[in-house]
């Protein structure tokens, strides 16, 4: 990210009252985003959006790539309770992960972004502080801390966009009809493990879950990660602790 754009960024000028502005841009490219993935952004898109010409926007903006940049800093601003204490660095992480989640569910187009190199504007790098927050007092050294942010963050970033590219084929009548497609194909002489796994429900949504929580989560995964954290932390060995 150029120093001019990281600077108009971290120190955003007053909006005027009328024409063009970063926040303007970004929020009409959000909108249009939001409403039919990236594919529906563009300069021009954006520019006849927001009722001006494609040259007045790159008055404002270099490219679409520093566009995109934009967008990725308007909706990843933290939430303020992320910034309180809390009751140790389990939790902290969790409810860190929880407000991703809920950001990357928002603005499922996010997943989606080119990655070009790690997070450079404000609101993400804000993001990756808080996190390394909630490590502190854990007695990992600042390598590790990085290191199990990382692993947590791509995690979280790969979930989201697996959980976004099912869309309804992660919905609990899509689940249940997977799971009888599984009960007729497979066979027990062949595959017994997987078929133990199938008559087990395995594959299925717990029965006493709503509906409208049949959908690919993020917490099985998340907490097998944590406890691998915790039993580096309580030897002290951010490697190999066999």
């Amino acid at each position: 990210m150029e120093d001019n754009l990281w600077e108009r960024l971290a120190k955003p000028a007053p909006e005027p009252k009328t024409g063009l502005s970063l926040g303007r841009i970004a929020r009409a490219a959000v909108e249009l985003a939001d409403a039919g993935g990236l594919d529906a952004v563009s300069m021009a898109r954006v520019a006849e959006r927001l009722g001006f010409t494609t040259m007045s926007l790159y008055r404002h903006v270099k490219n679409k790539n520093e566009l995109l940049l934009l967008m990725l800093d308007s909706v990843a601003a933290v939430p303020a309770a992320l910034g309180e204490p809390c009751a140790g660095w389990r939790p902290g992480l969790r409810r860190w992960c929880g407000a991703q989640w809920e950001m990357l569910r928002t603005h499922s187009w996010i997943v989606q972004l080119p990655i070009t190199g790690p997070p450079v504007t404000p609101n993400q790098l804000a993001w990756t502080d808080r996190a390394l927050a909630a490590l502190a007092g854990t007695g990992l050294d600042e390598r590790a801390k990085a290191g199990v942010v990382l692993l947590i963050a791509t995690y979280m970033h790969a979930t989201a966009r697996l959980s976004a590219d099912l869309g309804s084929a992660a919905s609990g009548a899509a689940i249940a009809g997977h799971s009888a497609l599984l009960g007729s194909l497979v066979d027990a002489r062949r595959l017994p493990a997987l078929r133990a796994a199938v008559e087990a429900g395995a594959f299925d949504y717990p029965q006493d879950m709503p509906e409208e929580e049949r959908r690919l989560d993020y917490e099985f995964g998340l907490d097998r990660i944590l406890d691998g954290v915790e039993v580096m932390i309580e030897t002290g060995r951010p490697g190999d602790t066999a």
